[in-house]
């Protein structure tokens, strides 16, 4: 069942200026709409009471209240076991807040993220002749993990994370490859230029983003949302990592369930030539 914030993502680019203003502002403030009033939304969007219901209605709602409604129910369903670390809390009750906000990144993820957009971006990836992934800071050891996963199925793939080479990596692609553009918050300039680059020769674009309103998003033919927040504590973005992480795994693994003849020769050849890199395990005696 499509969750009310993934519904909001998914219809944005259809909304008035002022609907897009409420959709942003409930898509940045999750925690806080549900004090809001319309009029105090209204004013905060810079916006009529009216342009709210009629943005309520937009999601199949009566009104305003109605969607706060909804939207309580959604919350209530999610995890929240998740705290806030302090100096308190021993490396184990660390460890157990950090599983849980991974675990609440995933279920959340899960709600926003486009079924045909994923399969769509599967079945593109897996026909592409040459594919570039397009990473920075916290997001090139994603690229990188991913160039890895479609390298062993045989796919034309590559991890480009630094921005000369970016630029110069996109300006060569053409409608027959696809470009992947990893950025969390989606304003990455590099990663923004480097789709927008590869969009001059036809490629394919895709992004993976947590923000619907990012300018990434307007470089993409495919968007894939995450849904991860990201606390003064997790300056490493471990939530957000890990649910593009399984985007990628999602892609590599439908790729192998529909791979030809090709696809599963080159996994076998990929995995035989890898034998020699490993050391004889020593059988244990009890």
């Amino acid at each position: 069942m499509e969750t009310i914030m993934h519904k909001i993502q998914r219809l944005h680019n259809d909304m008035g200026p002022g609907e897009r203003k409420i959709a942003d502002y409930i898509l940045e403030n999750t925690q806080e709409i549900l004090s809001v009033s319309i009029s105090e939304l209204a004013a905060r969007c810079g916006c009529g009471d009216a342009t709210a219901v009629r943005f309520s209605r937009r999601l199949g709602f009566d009104g305003f209240q109605s969607l706060k409604i909804g939207l309580a129910q959604e919350f209530s369903s999610a995890s929240t076991i998740s705290g806030e670390i302090n100096r308190q809390d021993s490396c184990f009750d660390i460890f157990q807040k950090r599983i849980t906000d991974i675990s609440t990144a995933l279920h959340n993820t899960e709600g926003v993220l486009d079924p045909e957009s994923l399969e769509n971006a599967a079945k593109l990836i897996m026909n592409a002749d040459r594919i570039a992934i397009f990473g920075l800071g916290n997001s090139a050891a994603i690229a990188q993990d991913a160039a890895h996963k479609f390298l062993r199925l045989g796919l034309d793939a590559q991890a480009c994370c630094d921005n000369h080479m970016q630029a110069i990596i996109a300006s060569h692609l053409t409608r027959d490859s696809v470009a992947i553009g990893i950025s969390h918050s989606g304003t990455s300039k590099d990663i923004i230029e480097a789709l927008q680059l590869s969009k001059i020769g036809r490629a394919t674009t895709i992004c993976i983003t947590n923000h619907a309103s990012s300018p990434l998003v307007d470089t993409a033919d495919i968007t894939l949302f995450t849904k991860a927040a990201e606390t003064k504590h997790s300056i490493l973005a471990m939530s957000s990592r890990i649910v593009q992480l399984a985007i990628f795994d999602a892609i590599y693994s439908y790729i192998v369930v529909n791979a030809d003849k090709a696809s599963i020769r080159a996994i076998y050849n990929t995995e035989a030539a890898l034998q020699g890199k490993k050391q004889p395990s020593k059988k244990e005696e009890f």
